[in-house]
């Protein structure tokens, strides 16, 4: 008891292909190898994106300015 034998394993894939017939099978296989596929291709495109942040010559010290002006008027 327990553990399930290759007869139970068989009579349970007949029952899931009586269920739902090969084709909607197939169809379901299809539609998680593109879910698949699209998944890999975006951990692809993020892995090729730089991960530095902006140097300062960048961001002009916009916001620094901003929050010592503020600090300075309260």
């Amino acid at each position: 008891m327990g553990s399930f034998s290759v007869w139970h394993w068989l009579i349970v894939l007949v029952v899931v292909l009586l269920i739902f017939g090969t084709k909607k099978l197939k169809n379901i296989g299809s539609d998680l190898g593109g879910a698949v596929k699209g998944f890999k291709e975006a951990m692809n495109e993020e892995q090729k994106r730089p991960t530095e942040l902006p140097r300062n010559s960048e961001t002009n010290g916009a916001n620094i300015d901003v929050e010592v002006k503020d600090r300075q008027q309260n």
